[in-house]
C-alpha cells in the first residue's frame, strides 16, 4: 500500500511518501480502505516531536479520523462483511483478545489509539479491531464520516460526560473553527444550551453563527468575560469549553457564573495556565474539569445521534495522500474552519 510515514521528528521533509506493508488483520480485526481521513492537531505535534503519545514508536502514520470500505476480515469476525462502509473508533479501550491490538487499553497509561501511537489513515489501508468499526448510512458521503470520530467525541464527552452541560444552561466555547469546537458548537445546542462562540477572526465568527452558535466574539479584539457577563445580564457562563489553554484561561475563569465549570481538554496555545485569582476561584464556587479521554461505551450512541440528526460536517479543505505535508501546514496555520481531509 502507499502511505505518508516518518522516521524522526521534524518539518514536513520528514514526511515520506513511500510503499509499506499491506497490514494483516488478526482473528477480531477488520482492513479498511481508507477513503477518507481527517487531519487533527496532534498529526503535526507528534511529526515535530513536540509531544508524543506514550508507545509512539517510529516509523509512524498519522491519521486518527478514518472512514472507508472493509476489504479484509479476521477468522474470528462476523458482525463485519468485506464490503461495508464504516468509521472507525481509534481508540482501543475496550479492544477484546484475538485483536492484534489487545491489551492497548489503558485509559489513563498506555492507551494506543490509531494514527497517533499505532498506524492510522495516512495510507491506504488501515488496521482495526471490528469491535471498533460502525456502519456508515448509504446516503452519508464518506468524507463527513471521516470528520467524526475524534472531534465529536471529544466533545460529547467533554460537554456532557465531564461537564454535565444540561438544557437551558450557556456554554462558552473557544477556538470556534477548530474540528473539536464546530462539533461541540452544534452538540450543546442541539441539547438545549445557549452557546456562546468565540474565534481568531471574524470570518470564523460568523461561521459559527451559521452552524448554530447564538453569539460571536472575536477573541483577538473583544473583552470575553465582559462580553459573557454582559449577555447574561452579568450572572456569568455555567460552562466553558475550552482546549485553547494558556491564552484564554484567565478570561475563561472570570466569565464564568457562581459554581460554573471549566472544562479543559487540551493545551493548543501552551501547556501551563495561570489562575487570575484564587479568591475569585473559591468565593464562586468556580470548578476546573480535566476532559479526560472517553469510554468505549460512549461511541455508539454519539455517532447514533451524528446520523440522526446530520450535524454539520464541516470540511475546510480536501487533499490527496502524496500532500500531506502541505495540509499539515494549512493546520498549523490556523487557515481553516472545520476539518482538512486527506483522500488516499
Amino acid at each position: 500500500m502507499k502511505a505518508v510515514s516518518y522516521r524522526a521528528p521534524g518539518g514536513i521533509e520528514v514526511l515520506e511518501y513511500t510503499d509499506m506493508p499491506d497490514p494483516v488483520p488478526g482473528a477480531v480485526d477488520v482492513v479498511v480502505r481508507v477513503e477518507a481521513c481527517a487531519l487533527n492537531r496532534l498529526d503535526a505535534i507528534q511529526r515535530h516531536g513536540w509531544y508524543q503519545l506514550p508507545g509512539f514508536t517510529y516509523p509512524h502514520i498519522a491519521g486518527m479520523d478514518v472512514a472507508g470500505t472493509v476489504v479484509a476480515i479476521g477468522g474470528g469476525v462476523t458482525d463485519v462483511a468485506v464490503g461495508q462502509r464504516v468509521v472507525v473508533d481509534p481508540s482501543l479501550a475496550g479492544v477484546t483478545d484475538g485483536s492484534k491490538y489487545t491489551g492497548r487499553g489503558d485509559l489513563y497509561g498506555d492507551l494506543g489509539v490509531i494514527g497517533a501511537n499505532v498506524d492510522g489513515g495516512y495510507a491506504e489501508l488501515c488496521l482495526a479491531p471490528a469491535s471498533h468499526v460502525y456502519p456508515v448510512p448509504d446516503d452519508m458521503p464518506i468524507e463527513h464520516a471521516a470528520t467524526f470520530p475524534t472531534c465529536f467525541l471529544t466533545a460529547a464527552h467533554g460537554l456532557f460526560g465531564v461537564g454535565k452541560l444540561t438544557a437551558g444552561e450557556t456554554v462558552l466555547i473557544h477556538a470556534a473553527g477548530s474540528g473539536v469546537s464546530v462539533a461541540a458548537i452544534q452538540l450543546a445546542k442541539h441539547a438545549g444550551a445557549t452557546v456562546l462562540a468565540t474565534a481568531g477572526t471574524d470570518a470564523k465568527c460568523q461561521h459559527a453563527l451559521a452552524i448554530g452558535a447564538d453569539f460571536t466574539l472575536n477573541n483577538r479584539t473583544g473583552d470575553i468575560a465582559g462580553w459573557a457577563r454582559q449577555l447574561t445580564d452579568g450572572a456569568g457562563v455555567r460552562m466553558v469549553f475550552d482546549h485553547v489553554g494558556t491564552a484564554l484561561f484567565g478570561a475563561s475563569m472570570f466569565a464564568l457564573g457562581v459554581r460554573g465549570r471549566l472544562v479543559n481538554c487540551g493545551n493548543s496555545s501552551g501547556d501551563t495556565a495561570t489562575i487570575p485569582s484564587l479568591g475569585h476561584m473559591y468565593h464562586h464556587g468556580i470548578s476546573v474539569l480535566g476532559s479526560d479521554p472517553y469510554r468505549p461505551e460512549e461511541f455508539g450512541p454519539v455517532w447514533q445521534t451524528f446520523c440522526e440528526q446530520r450535524f454539520q460536517a464541516v470540511i475546510d479543505s480536501e487533499f490527496p495522500l502524496a500532500d500531506a505535508g502541505v495540509a499539515q501546514e494549512k493546520l498549523l496555520a490556523n487557515d481553516a474552519f472545520g476539518k482538512i481531509l486527506l483522500r488516499p
